[in-house]
């Protein structure tokens, strides 16, 4: 008598924040039968548990979907599905922080598990340049701008595809294509989406981001034929592609921090180019510990030193100033200071306002969850209408001659200001002795 065996599918629990967490699961757990995973964890991003990853990305074996909740009901969760497997899967948090998640895990008798890159990144038929981090707000997006431009001198067409950020409806946001500004009221961004996809669309580029990359790459390659296509990660996150190119941007006003938060050491030992940006606000002690641990775990990658050229469109010499910066470089950035602020020192400034007292709502809760963030500083954070709604009303309620504005963003397409707005523009300068190099290697990698 043939005897039958039922396979016993391994418990699964992801742990993350509405990004890598789901391309882990695309790449590696949808339809495998060795499996079950029985949900997601959500932390960082505010107001994203409480949904279901939806049967329709979830694939054959999650006919219902899959919840997806709070980070704090781990242990209980573990618990109670007998769960065998936690996968740690979000960015730009310091080693003490995993490895205290994974004391957690490994008390309640489960593993905790840090999948590589072999298993997750996924192969284009078109060559692929990825530009990563050791931290949010290195500057990636003005890097992306610059080897936008490199293509341009090339006669090459590139199109972008930006690490994910899906904080609404999932199966909308499956595969997303930016290609003009109302793309973005069309798919409902928020404003840290916009932060991400508007400088894209402006400089004249295509963008994609959504939820399933796969899907994503293969509309690319069939609709748009380019070139090249260029991964714009989030965060400092691993790239979702197997590139041609790593290009790594590092930050010395953070000096330190690329051999101590995961997973920017990672992308740093994994870098071709690394791009140290910054160098115009560098003290030579921040220059020295990053140049030692660069020359430390990545001695064959080329190194790029630049400014960040900062420019306004305005003037605020002698004008009392509201400082505003990109929301998540200070949140789980923790940058104590962004472009704006600098700028605000640099084009004299009479006086910069402190918004702290003035914060209602979200923004409020923002400065008692993160009560790092610079004096001064007022952060961008715009992941929901309500968001957007308080940080309109705190703006409005500070008595300032001028807004500075670091956002890369026009803040009033999506919000009614009481002040004028004075932006910051920021862009990759390279020192002389670094001017061509990222041409080189872009030119020798992908089109020798």
């Amino acid at each position: 008598m043939t005897e039958v065996y039922k396979v016993v599918r391994k418990k699964v629990i992801i742990v993350g924040a509405a990004g890598r967490d789901f391309h882990n699961f695309n790449t590696y757990y949808r339809d495998n039968e060795q499996f079950d995973v029985v949900a997601f964890t959500a932390a960082q991003i505010p107001d994203i548990e409480g949904r279901k990853y939806p049967p329709s990305l979830a694939g054959k074996l999650y006919p219902d979907g899959i919840p997806i909740l709070k980070e704090s009901r781990l242990a209980e969760l573990i618990k109670k599905h007998g769960v065998d497997d936690v996968v740690f899967a979000y960015s730009d948090v310091p080693y003490s922080h995993v490895m205290s998640l994974s004391a957690l895990v490994n008390a309640m008798g489960a593993n905790f598990v840090l999948m590589g890159c072999n298993t997750t990144m996924i192969e284009s038929t078109k060559p692929v340049i990825s530009i990563c981090a050791v931290r949010t707000g290195c500057g990636k997006s003005q890097t992306t701008r610059y080897v936008y431009n490199i293509f341009r001198k090339f006669n090459k067409r590139v199109v972008a595809i930006r690490h994910p950020m899906p904080y609404g409806d999932l199966e909308a946001q499956k595969v997303q294509r930016f290609s003009s500004i109302e793309d973005l009221d069309r798919h409902h961004c928020t404003i840290e989406e916009m932060e991400e996809y508007e400088p894209h669309i402006v400089a004249g580029n295509v963008v994609y981001s959504g939820v399933d990359y796969e899907e994503i790459i293969r509309e690319v390659e069939r609709r748009d034929n380019p070139d090249a296509v260029l991964f714009d990660g989030g965060n400092n996150d691993m790239p979702f592609y197997r590139a041609d190119l790593k290009i790594v941007v590092v930050d010395p006003l953070r000096a330190g921090h690329e051999v101590a938060y995961y997973p920017g050491e990672a992308n740093l030992r994994m870098a071709d180019v690394v791009v140290v940006n910054k160098m115009d606000s560098a003290k030579p002690e921040q220059l020295k510990i990053l140049r030692d641990n660069i020359h430390r775990i990545a001695p064959a990658a080329v190194v790029v030193e630049a400014d960040s050229e900062l420019s306004l469109d305005g003037e605020i010499k002698g004008k009392r100033v509201l400082v505003i910066e990109d929301g998540p470089t200070l949140t789980h950035g923790e940058m104590q200071i962004g472009a704006a602020m600098v700028a605000a020192e640099r084009f004299a400034a009479a006086e910069i306002v402190e918004p702290r007292n003035h914060a209602v709502g979200k923004i409020a809760e923002t400065y008692l969850k993160y009560p790092k963030i610079g004096q001064g500083i007022l952060p961008a954070m715009g992941y929901s209408d309500q968001q957007k709604l308080d940080l309109q009303a705190t703006i409005n309620s500070i008595d300032a001659d001028v807004i500075l504005s670091g956002t890369p963003i026009d803040l009033t397409r999506i919000i009614s200001v009481n002040k004028p707005v004075v932006r910051v523009r920021y862009d990759l300068k390279p020192l002389p002795g670094s001017l061509g190099l990222l041409e080189e290697a872009i030119q020798k990698r992908l089109f020798a």
